[in-house]
């Protein structure tokens, strides 16, 4: 194992420009735990490595004349450090599938506002990762690339959507990478591959340039941003995605850990999570503590209706398209219905919960006094919530009742994302943090919930908590042999 693949994004940029090590070196790294990890996993479904090895290249020259003429300083954040993105970001001259068979094919020819500013800022890509169908469940597998598997042990799920950038991150083959999250697609990825992710506030990072994409009110519910190994990349990652905006991102430096508030649910109602996610969120409240921190316990009974919320707010978020239009050009009922025929058969180029998800989805709008009362009710919650965390507070909380379960196991009961889910239906940035291993090696992890905008907060304690419960587990992949 090369060093260079436990070093934090920032860190390997720090040393190529001082010259310790090379981009050429790091991107060689990269690519060699790739090749030896992906027949295994399945992370990334489509390589650049001709390209990257050719801008990491470029980036040692650029080093070299930089030095020469006495600006190394002038050099981009991520000079010449490697990351993979998500395969639902337009990419240009990479495909974008978001694993629907009938985009086979598809590619972009200009890139997403995110990762362009990521490539601004120096970054070389490796690759795009498999996503779920249509980016819309929590296993990350298609008809098109199939399945993506965990890399602290292949029988048991990445989570999704962006489950192939928490394989790709979470194995080492990369340092970051870029995901969505709509319904816990960043948060969960993370927690089940052991690193690092964050979940924004509204309006910080542009989230066009993605198919699906966004439109109506969707977009203050749904969020880009990074996955990666080092707590310390969290907010120079998001300041790049940000791009003009990030100064909306207050600094995480100014934060006092001793001075905050750590609030935990007195009960757990969105989910039952079990001995393991209970003992990590008490590890991450206990060492919130020892640095001072003050701990209190609040009690919202509406979080037991957190699934029914994130959906009414969802269906009411005024999205042009649904997902039935994505998979059969029709909203009428018979069409998932005879899909769902064509799945009993093997049929049929889609998964089972894009099937389940198109002929239920507009459910809500078939109640739409009990949808009005719920979205009311989420915007309550909200303002409840956002009281109890004031500017000084954060919620420390699991994102799943489980650690990463066996393959499939997630479809039963299929709702066990809402902790997460129900943090997009109220618009509140959540950071998720690796809280180390259980008996069975499979990382454990919170997610830190604060008021809209005030993702410093969560960021600063992620950094605390790393230091604290160590973070990220370099992962012995069990490979094909």
């Amino acid at each position: 194992m090369s060093d260079l693949l436990l070093l934090s994004a920032t860190e390997l940029a720090a040393q190529i420009r001082s010259g310790k090590t090379t981009s050429v070196a790091v991107v060689e790294a990269h690519i060699a735990r790739l090749r030896q990890v992906n027949p295994t996993l399945n992370a990334v479904v489509c390589e650049r490595v001709a390209d990257a090895r050719l801008e990491a290249a470029k980036a040692d020259e650029a080093v070299a004349r930089a030095k020469k003429a006495g600006k190394l300083a002038s050099l981009p954040l991520l000079h010449g450090v490697p990351c993979t993105i998500k395969e639902n970001f337009h990419f240009a001259g990479m495909p974008n599938t978001a694993g629907l068979v009938s985009r086979i094919g598809r590619k972009v020819a200009e890139d997403a506002p995110t990762v362009a500013n990521l490539r601004a800022a120096g970054a070389i890509p490796l690759g795009v990762t498999n996503t779920s169908e249509l980016c819309m469940w929590m296993e990350s597998f298609n008809k098109v690339y199939g399945r993506t598997n965990n890399p602290y042990n292949p029988e048991h799920t990445v989570g999704g959507s962006s489950g192939g950038e928490g394989a790709s991150v979470g194995s080492g083959a990369a340092p970051f990478g870029l995901g969505g999250d709509v319904g816990g697609s960043i948060r969960m990825p993370a927690f089940f591959n052991g690193v690092f992710g964050h979940k924004c506030s509204p309006g910080l990072i542009d989230n066009h340039g993605q198919f699906p994409g966004p439109s109506g009110g969707i977009d203050r519910h749904l969020s880009s941003g990074p996955l990666c190994r080092r707590a310390e990349d969290l907010e120079p990652l998001l300041r790049v995605l940000a791009g003009d905006r990030a100064s909306q991102l207050q600094p995480v430096a100014e934060v006092d850990v001793s001075q905050l508030r750590v609030l935990q649910f007195a009960r757990e109602l969105a989910i039952s999570p079990d001995a393991d996610q209970l003992g990590a969120r008490d590890r991450a409240v206990q060492a919130l503590m020892a640095q001072g921190a003050r701990v209190e316990a609040i009690h919202l009974p509406l979080m037991a209706k957190a699934r029914d919320l994130w959906t009414a707010m969802l269906a009411t978020a005024g999205s042009d398209l649904t997902f039935a239009d994505h998979l059969f050009g029709t909203r009428a009922p018979r069409a998932a219905i005879a899909e769902m025929g064509r799945f009993a058969l093997g049929r049929s180029d889609h998964t089972f919960p894009l099937i389940a998800l198109a002929l239920f989805e507009r459910l809500p709008e078939w109640t739409p006094k009990r949808t009005a009362k719920l979205r009311a009710q989420a915007l309550l919650l909200k303002r409840q919530l956002e009281d109890a965390l004031g500017d000084d507070g954060v919620l420390v909380t699991p994102p799943y009742p489980t650690v990463a379960p066996k393959h499939y196991h997630a479809l039963l009961p299929p709702f066990n994302f809402v902790n997460c889910a129900v943090f997009n239906a109220l618009s509140l940035p959540g950071t998720s943090v690796p809280t180390g291993l259980n008996s069975a090696g499979l990382p454990t992890g919170v997610q830190l919930i604060a008021k809209e905008g005030n993702d410093h907060l969560g960021l600063a304690c992620a950094r605390a908590l790393e230091k604290s419960l160590g973070g990220w587990v370099y992962p012995i992949v069990k490979v094909k042999n």
